[in-house]
């Protein structure tokens, strides 16, 4: 049974789900652009028989708080130390993560700063290489170079319903597996009086996760946690490229490419949920 709970970290109430027994292997899920812990919807129940599982809403998304930016600095290692502070809120000592698109630079930073506490990565299409980035990604870059009011008006275009939509039908095979309540919900939490302007100091600070791509592939290889790398390959935005990447700085690391987009949970729950299972038995002992 998935419970909905509530935590307060840092005076800012997080939302998250929690399933499991808490004596299994924990497993952290943290979602990205534009979504929520809703998107582990289908998931959960698929680990939670053999994994004690828990997905926060980062501040700004979902149901948690999402706290005015002149009282807090909408940046991903702010959004990092957060999430730090939520496992040890809710008790959680050693884990492995789920990391997809916003929740790749989030976990990765806590990985890099309390590495003893991971105990693997999974990246469903969770960028750490400039080879992973694709053409898509240029307006942001001209935004990073000159963050001026204009570049920032024009990235507004990511934050329309139609935008939204499309991040999730894009490169699937068959629209109509999307469940509708998907992206009407990311769409109905961005119009969120003041959400806007949340996600575009999010988009402008995103250039500090590309800058710390060599770091965290030098954690890769120094600590070569077991990792599984399980992406859409048809993404918009995560190219495989950044998938196959992951073997270079940590050779042991399993790669498996679907025939979906970004969001690949909406269409193949059940291939990624079996992956992660026979990659967690064989990784992680049952003790952690």
């Amino acid at each position: 049974m998935v419970r909905y709970r509530t935590v307060v970290v840092d005076r800012h109430r997080v939302f998250y789900r929690e399933a499991g027994d808490r004596w299994h292997p924990s497993i952290l899920l943290l979602h990205g652009f534009p979504s929520s812990s809703h998107m582990f919807r289908e998931l959960i129940p698929r680990l939670a028989d053999r994994f004690h599982v828990v997905a926060p809403d980062m501040p700004g998304f979902g149901q948690s708080d999402a706290p005015d930016r002149a009282r807090f600095a909408y940046t991903f290692d702010t959004l990092a130390r957060t999430m730090e502070g939520f496992v040890d809120a809710v008790g959680l000592e050693r884990f492995a993560v789920y990391v997809f698109d916003y929740g790749a630079p989030v976990g990765l930073r806590m990985a890099m700063w309390r590495p003893e506490r991971v105990t693997a990565l999974v990246s469903q299409n969770g960028n750490a290489y400039e080879e992973g980035l694709s053409d898509g990604w240029e307006a942001l870059r001209s935004y990073w170079r000159d963050p001026s009011p204009a570049n920032r008006a024009a990235i507004r275009a990511v934050l329309t319903p139609e935008a939204t939509k499309w991040q999730y039908v894009h490169g699937v095979p068959d629209e109509t597996m999307v469940a509708p309540e998907s992206y009407t919900l990311d769409t109905a939490l961005l119009a969120r009086p003041g959400n806007d302007e949340i996600q575009l100091d999010l988009f402008l600070d995103y250039a500090s996760n590309v800058a710390l791509y060599p770091s965290f592939q030098e954690y890769f290889r120094t600590r070569q946690p077991p990792l599984l790398a399980v992406w859409g390959r048809n993404d918009p935005y995560f190219l495989p490229a950044g998938a196959d990447a992951f073997k270079r700085d940590n050779p042991r690391a399993e790669v498996h490419l679907l025939d979906t987009g970004h969001f690949a949970l909406e269409t193949h729950v059940e291939e990624i949920a079996a992956a992660i299972r026979g990659f967690l038995a064989r990784t992680v002992p049952a003790d952690q």
